[in-house]
């Protein structure tokens, strides 16, 4: 069983930087695309940027534009988004998302999630 958990959320004014961080609990983590997804209450789950299990190619949602990284370590297990040029609209509970071999934009599509981690911007 995989076991995710995120840290890394909080307040942060408009403009200003925070950075997610999400630990994956197996021993085969380099088989692992890994994802950061976002979501507001009564809203589905979007997309902001996965990773492929080589590391090698990052993918990111529309609204991103230029704003997030996605870095993975495999030798700590674990997965990051840096998010820069946060606006207020960019507050949603952050959630990481991991799949065998596989870096998608489709949320139905990995098998194991963290709790989530709330991110809030004020303006």
């Amino acid at each position: 069983q995989v076991q995710l958990a995120e840290s890394g959320g909080g307040l942060v004014q408009a403009g200003g930087s925070l950075r997610l961080s999400c630990a994956v609990s197996t021993r085969t983590f380099s088989k692992y695309g890994l994802a950061w997804f976002r979501q507001v209450p009564g809203e589905e789950r979007e997309f902001a940027a996965s990773i492929t299990w080589s590391g090698d190619i990052s993918y990111y949602g529309s609204f991103v534009q230029g704003r997030f990284t996605i870095s993975r370590d495999n030798a700590k297990n674990t997965v990051d988004l840096q998010m820069s040029s946060l606006k207020p609209e960019d507050t949603a509970v952050y959630y990481c998302a991991a799949k065998e071999y596989h870096s998608g934009s489709d949320y139905r599509a990995y098998d194991y999630w963290g709790p989530g981690t709330q991110v809030t911007v004020s303006s």
